[in-house]
């Protein structure tokens, strides 16, 4: 049986970990390991684990922990290591139980012993750290003491690195310390046995590189100079004393040492989540002998494969491995294979002069070593399949895990594993182990800095530094900070590390066209590209359009949802777009997306012409662009084109008012009105008012306003309505533009209608209808007479409603234009069940229903629904009223339909007052007067009368 504390806090036989101890169980036995062989009153273990703050509960804990501890240790037969005295708790290990009692021991051995017996016993003394102390209790005494442990831990390793450094092993250590000192920027005795390996293994620039950066972050950091060591040593190496310079001992002889050499760099210990990908890394241990790790600059790839390293150590007891390959390191070429094997060869134990001198010896010797024996190896930072393949072991048990920027598709028998962002839950762990409490007292605004980072580890990492390092700073003060787009990857960015340099260095290794797609990718105004726009900005054909696409994907500078659909991370975005500000001249920049937005423009009128082709000849002519064009075969096509694009249609229509394609802008509203205003109206009124505000340079004002006075009046924007409307009329008739003006005339009708002028109503409608017939324009026409046959019938002139429904419904027929047809039927179903032909008006409201749905005209449905509960009301079916009235009520809130969310709340009202249901009648009718007072509409009156007579 064994405690463990210099990692996760466990009790342990030889089969592995005991079940059996809660989180607050572990954080007793914790603080009792820490100060094992003392006795603990239950004031202290209280003030230990929970500070000035112990719920009332805290002593009733203690005790259950206590209790908890002694029933796994009762069922491994040592349960009289934990003792209760009179004055409290006290738990005596025996010798070789505890951990960190034996990692003391041998670093006090190992001072006593000569150098090469020292190294060994140091070793054999790191290997019993498995990650971060008490790594899964959380509790007030943590904090100092993992620090107190970890300094312990430090001082180890700087003596053992002192000791290896004076054998003459420094190209041995040359990673192990590197990785140390990297974790370690301040610690000023590791960045001097780090330049002194440096200058032995003749690298005098690396070296002096190494001692600029530490004095850098020391000034910054702390505002303080190396000490005298440390200037003695870079003036050495400055003037390459001879004196630095040792002969290399002979490699350690002791095979024991041998098998259980581990150079992985030290296991971070804020490591926080991917709990999924180490599963599965552990289920391939013993499987596969290959796993790569690959994903996007920032995303943690290496911090995974050292940490599952480290976590499957054991199952590997003949060594673990560690080469970082240097395929995206700022300032440093990628280490060469053969290199590499020197470095691995090393590792493994062979002397240096043992090491044959070319490529193919090393491999085979490198192979040959590895054969019988079970070791980890980590290949960190491939650039490619051809990086590594000269690493990998031949018929073997052992595990070599492999991270790289690409995905490395071409190794075959290859486990592979891309990383993803860090979902929300690990990403508030990972930061709030950085920043400890301050996390816990702003939740949301954790939340905020975690998205503006992207979810991306390393950007996560440096916001919780820089927040750490400022302590008067709160966590929303650094949301704001990040929310201001054009400095958020300068303020992502440290002295050593930063999102920019990342990504920099993942776009060096891209070939000239890769590059170039990524920038003018980064220039899209929209979420996504498809080929077909790929293809587009950078004036290619569709095939290499879609391979620098893939290329992109595979190197983790693109992402992709959906296939054929490529997306960029959020910051990723913001660096393409930068660099492409940089790189590309402004004419290419501007040509890039003038070829897009032909393409999104043809594009979108090719599908309109598809699903509406009788309005072909209202909508704008667009040439024909020499870019690949899409295949639109046949309305359904078109239709998906149009739902999977309306968002960047929507993003270009915005980007082309604002920065000079104003002609873009308003081609764009008119193209796209017919099928935006049935079914997306938000996004209808926000094209029609761009393109309100690109007609103030390209001078089309007359069609921005009758569209948007359009739309005003199909979501009850009545005021706004008229004033665009008449202004339309205006404009229209002085340039002679009878479409536009007998549109505008139809809108007014339609406002004056639902406002019961029903004679002002008449003469712009019957003006509109002229107006159409004068011009030849039949689909105006049909439109006009369905809506003079409304105002006939609330005038009373049923016989010239019906025969003006009639021939509108003829001409839709006639026209093809299936929207037309169901507004039409709408207006026949209202007729009959004026008349009380319910089943013949409930048939025609079923019809329009059905063809709104083919159409996907989702909010006219909510009309429909409507005039359903009407007839159902009427005929005297008030349960089969609620139905419908509460069906079109959810449609018309989902659309922001404010007149028929008024009509159904009504309606609602008086079939609940027909089932006595005084309450819910009296509820629905408060909010239907609250709605169609804010449409100042003269249905507010009548739902006032009705109001009063279900008042109490």
């Amino acid at each position: 049986m064994r405690f463990s504390i210099l990692g996760p806090v466990e009790i342990s036989d030889d089969d592995g970990p005991l079940a059996g101890t809660a989180p607050r169980h572990r954080a007793v036995l914790g603080y009792l390991l820490l100060h094992a062989g003392t006795v603990l009153s239950a004031d202290r273990l209280i003030d230990a684990v929970w500070g000035l703050t112990p719920p009332d509960t805290a002593r009733a804990q203690v005790h259950a922990a206590v209790t908890a501890i002694r029933r796994v240790l009762r069922g491994t037969g040592t349960a009289e290591v934990l003792e209760t005295r009179p004055s409290g708790y006290v738990i005596v290990p025996r010798p070789g139980q505890l951990d960190s009692r034996e990692f003391d021991a041998a670093v006090a051995d190992a001072s006593a012993e000569e150098p090469e017996k020292a190294a060994v016993l140091l070793r054999e003394a790191l290997t019993m750290w498995r990650g971060q102390p008490f790594a899964d209790v959380n509790a007030d005494y943590v904090a100092d003491a993992r620090a107190r442990l970890l300094e312990r831990r430090l001082a180890a390793v700087e003596h053992l690195m002192e000791l290896e450094l004076s054998l003459g092993r420094h190209r041995e250590v040359l990673d192990e310390l590197s990785a140390e000192a990297a974790a370690h920027p301040l610690r000023e005795r590791l960045c001097r046995h780090l330049m002194l390996a440096l200058h032995r293994a003749g690298r005098q620039g690396d070296a002096l590189g190494a001692g600029r950066r530490f004095r850098r972050r020391l000034a910054e950091d702390q505002g303080l100079d190396p000490g005298r060591a440390f200037v003695v040593l870079e003036q050495s190496i400055l003037n390459d004393d001879p004196g630095l310079h040792l002969t290399p001992s002979p490699p350690r002889p002791a095979p024991a040492m041998v098998r259980r050499a581990n150079f992985l760099p030290f296991d971070i210990p804020d490591f926080a989540g991917r709990d999924d990908e180490l599963d599965r890394l552990g289920a391939a241990s013993g499987v596969v002998t290959l796993a790569a790790i690959d994903g996007m600059a920032g995303i943690g790839k290496t911090a995974l494969a050292v940490h599952a390293a480290h976590r499957l150590a054991d199952a590997y007891p003949d060594g673990q491995f560690f080469v970082d390959l240097h395929a995206h390191t700022a300032g440093q070429a990628p280490l060469e294979p053969e290199a590499a094997l020197e470095v691995l060869l090393l590792q493994l134990g062979l002397p240096a002069e043992a090491i044959p001198s070319g490529l193919v010896g090393r491999s085979a010797l490198w192979r040959s070593g590895l054969a019988g024996r079970r070791v980890i190896t980590v290949l960190d930072n491939a650039a490619s399949a051809d990086h590594v393949r000269p690493l990998l072991p031949g018929a073997t048990e052992s595990l070599v895990l492999i991270t790289s920027r690409r995905r490395l598709s071409d190794l075959d028998g290859i486990e592979a594993l891309t990383v993803d962002l860090l979902p929300a839950r690990d990403a508030v762990e990972l930061f709030t182990r950085i920043i400890g409490e301050r996390a816990h007292a702003e939740p949301i605004a954790v939340l905020d800095v975690l998205q503006l980072c992207g979810f991306l580890p390393l950007a996560v990492r440096i916001a919780a530094a820089r927040l750490h390092n400022r302590p008067r700073w709160t966590v929303q003060y650094l949301a704001g900070r990040l929310r201001d787009q054009k400095r958020r990857l300068t303020e992502l960015s440290t002295a050593e590390r930063g999102l920019t340099a990342a990504f920099a260095l993942s776009h060096q290794y891209l070939d000239e066209d890769q590059q170039r797609m990524f920038r003018l990718l980064g220039l899209h105004p929209g979420h996504d590209v498809d080929p077909y726009a790929a293809a587009a900005l950078a004036d290619t054909t569709l095939d290499r359009a879609e391979d620098l696409l893939e290329d992109l994907l595979d190197a983790h500078m693109l992402q992709q949802h959906e296939p054929g659909r490529y997306t960029f991370h959020g910051l990723l975005r913001e660096h393409a777009l930068a660099t492409a500000a940089a790189t590309e001249s402004e004419q290419a920049r501007h040509d890039a997306l003038t070829r897009l937005f032909d393409h999104y423009l043809y594009t979108a009128r090719t599908a309109m012409d598809k699903i509406h082709p009788y309005g072909a000849g209202q909508r704008p002519v667009i040439p024909r662009p020499d870019t690949p064009l899409v295949d639109l075969a046949d309305p359904a096509a078109a239709t998906v084109w149009l739902e999977t694009e309306r968002a960047n249609l929507i993003a270009s229509g915005s980007h082309t008012a604002e920065h000079g394609w104003p002609l873009h802008t308003g081609h764009l509203a008119s193209i796209l009105r017919p099928y935006l205003g049935h079914a997306h109206q938000s996004d209808a009124l926000a094209v029609h008012a761009q393109a309100l505000q690109a007609a103030r340079t390209c001078g089309d004002r007359a069609r921005a306003l009758t569209d948007l006075g359009w739309e005003c009046w199909r979501l009850g924007r009545y005021t706004e309505a008229i004033t665009h409307s008449q202004t339309a009329v205006q404009l229209a008739r002085e340039s002679g533009d009878r479409l536009l003006e007998s549109r505008a005339h139809n809108t007014l009708g339609n406002v004056l209608c639902r406002q019961r002028d029903y004679p002002t109503a008449r003469d712009h409608l019957e003006t509109a209808l002229t107006l159409c017939r004068d011009s030849g324009n039949r689909i105006g026409e049909a439109h006009v007479l369905g809506n003079l046959a409304a105002v006939y019938e609330r005038q009373g002139l049923l016989d010239a409603a019906h025969r003006h429904l009639t021939d509108a419904l003829a001409l839709h027929r006639l026209l093809g234009n299936r929207g037309g047809e169901a507004s039409v039927l709408n207006g026949l179903g209202g007729m009959h069940r004026r008349t009380g032909s319910y089943e013949e008006a409930r048939a025609h409201y079923q019809r329009a229903k059905d063809l709104y749905h083919d159409l996907g005209y989702v909010s006219d449905q909510a009309e429909t629904l409507n005039g359903l509960g009407d007839v159902a009301r009427a005929a005297g079916e008030p349960a089969r009223a609620l139905t419908e009235h509460l069906a079109a009520l959810g449609l018309a809130r989902d659309h922001g339909n404010l007149p028929e969310q008024a009509r159904a709340h009504d309606g609602l009202a008086r079939a609940h007052q027909a089932r006595n249901d005084t309450g819910q009648a009296h509820a629905h009718a408060l909010q239907a007067r609250e709605l169609y007072t804010a449409l100042a509409v003269p249905e507010a009156e009548d739902i006032a009368e009705l109001i009063r007579e279900l008042a109490p």
